[in-house]
């Protein structure tokens, strides 16, 4: 396990030493709480990643679990939301050499980028990126939206989990671009339900959304491949960065919820991504989803429901605890239930 999990293990290690270092017991503490957070919510994550990994070669394989790690701790995890808020204050993200200079000659530090709001003033930078949460949830929940349809909305699919439903929803597939009309119709709906202004906002991202997953999806047409789930080279990278941002957004504003220190959400975060990281390369590697026939099918109807939970989260306030139990509970059984169905069929392939 140590080949899988081992760059895990010393990147806990080392961030839970600076988590103390920041902030004692009490921050190790905090930082322990999100890495497990994030953990758990984000399984269904790495199953999503190893379907796309296991059609790839081992070039891209690597660069995506190494470069792909880089944007996924400190881009999605903390670049991120300084942008978010600094395009909402309208303000640097990051601190300039005029503030450097002023730093240099005066000795105090002026909070005139985000960076340094999150340092001086952590609560006004979380009240500011929480503003965002109909923009972001929207955005992220259309996105996933998209990624679970297309997985389903496919007329030549012919393995099933839940098979009523699958059937149905693969005869939908014949239907000319059905899963951004079901997406689009669905922002509708939910939109409808939140008052004027707040509707318009969640409209006009969701909108976002959908838009950059067709446009993702269309450079990798022009790179000759038909199925979104299925590219390779800067295409699947995209995608692949583009989904993890989709599945992180719950995860940073929840973490707020813990703690305003953005260098201890950071820390825990970033371990949680690790392991995610961990998990996806065993699944690749042992095979395991070819071995368990259903994984794969339990963790996209996961991604629908998170992208359910985001988008209804506009709305009402769902406890990140009922999301990431339906994902895992989901996954579970899947699991399961296609370990049972291979120990039917090798019990009556022996009984032949």
């Amino acid at each position: 396990m140590w080949q899988y999990f081992g760059g895990s293990y010393i990147v806990t290690a080392l961030g839970l030493a600076a988590a103390w270092a920041l902030g004692g017991w009490g921050g190790l503490w905090v930082a322990f709480n999100l890495a497990l957070l994030e953990t758990s919510l984000s399984f269904d994550n790495a199953v999503v990643n190893a379907s796309v990994l296991k059609h790839w070669d081992e070039k891209w394989r690597r660069r995506f679990l190494v470069w792909g790690m880089l944007v996924a701790v400190f881009g999605m995890r903390v670049v991120f939301p300084l942008v978010i808020v600094g395009v909402i204050a309208w303000m640097a993200p990051l601190p300039g050499p005029v503030s450097l200079y002023q730093w240099l000659s005066t000795g105090s530090w002026p909070a005139s980028d985000v960076l340094s709001m999150a340092i001086v003033n952590p609560h006004e930078y979380a009240s500011i990126l929480q503003s965002a949460h109909i923009e972001v949830t929207a955005f992220g929940g259309a996105f996933l939206m998209l990624v679970f349809w297309n997985f389903f909305l496919d007329h030549e699919k012919d393995e099933h989990w839940f098979k009523p439903i699958e059937r149905v929803l693969a005869k939908l597939g014949k239907v000319d671009m059905a899963a951004i009309l079901l997406s689009i119709l669905i922002l509708l709906g939910v939109a409808n339900l939140l008052p004027e202004v707040d509707g318009y906002r969640f409209l006009v991202a969701g909108l976002w959304g959908v838009a950059v997953y067709v446009a993702v999806d269309g450079i990798g047409s022009l790179l000759g491949d038909d199925n979104a789930a299925a590219k390779t080279g800067w295409s699947g990278f995209l995608y692949l960065e583009i989904l993890d941002a989709s599945f992180s957004f719950d995860g940073v504003l929840g973490a707020f919820a813990l703690t305003k220190n953005i260098f201890l959400i950071a820390i825990g975060l970033g371990i949680g991504a690790m392991f995610v990281r961990s998990f996806t390369l065993l699944l690749v590697y042992k095979g395991t989803l070819s071995s368990l026939r259903y994984l794969e099918h339990g963790a996209f109807w996961a991604i629908g429901a998170l992208a359910a939970v985001m988008l209804l989260a506009a709305r009402w306030h769902i406890p990140e605890a009922i999301t990431g139990g339906v994902a895992a509970v989901l996954i579970v059984l899947a699991a399961i239930h296609s370990w049972w169905v291979n120990k039917r069929e090798s019990a009556l392939s022996g009984s032949i």
